[in-house]
């Protein structure tokens, strides 16, 4: 079956700006139902743009199914020195993927 076509170009960025803080990327929203490609570069540039000796929470829609399907290989394949941890699943349906950033 052919995976359908998403045009990424319209669709704003998980953020502007490197958090000095823990937080959470919230990755629920109707563009990334369905759309794991989108999820997984949101994901890894929330990751890129948590500073080090903090964490992002990475809440995935649940119609993507578990984060382990599709999102730690990219994880395991950063360069960065980062740990992560499933969290659990949100009364919603969606997934917390904990990412440490060393």
């Amino acid at each position: 079956m052919a995976q359908p076509v998403h045009d990424h170009d319209n669709v704003d960025p998980i953020t502007d700006r490197t958090h000095e803080t823990s937080w959470s990327a919230n990755l629920e929203g109707p563009q990334h139902a369905e759309d794991r490609e989108l999820v997984v570069a949101q994901a890894l540039e929330a990751v890129d743009h948590t500073a080090p000796g903090y964490h992002v929470n990475l809440v995935t829609h649940g119609t993507n199914g578990h984060p382990s399907e599709y999102l730690y290989e990219a994880l395991d394949d950063l360069e960065a020195d980062v740990d992560y941890e499933y969290i659990e699943q949100c009364g919603c349906g969606g997934h917390v993927t904990r990412v440490y950033v060393g």
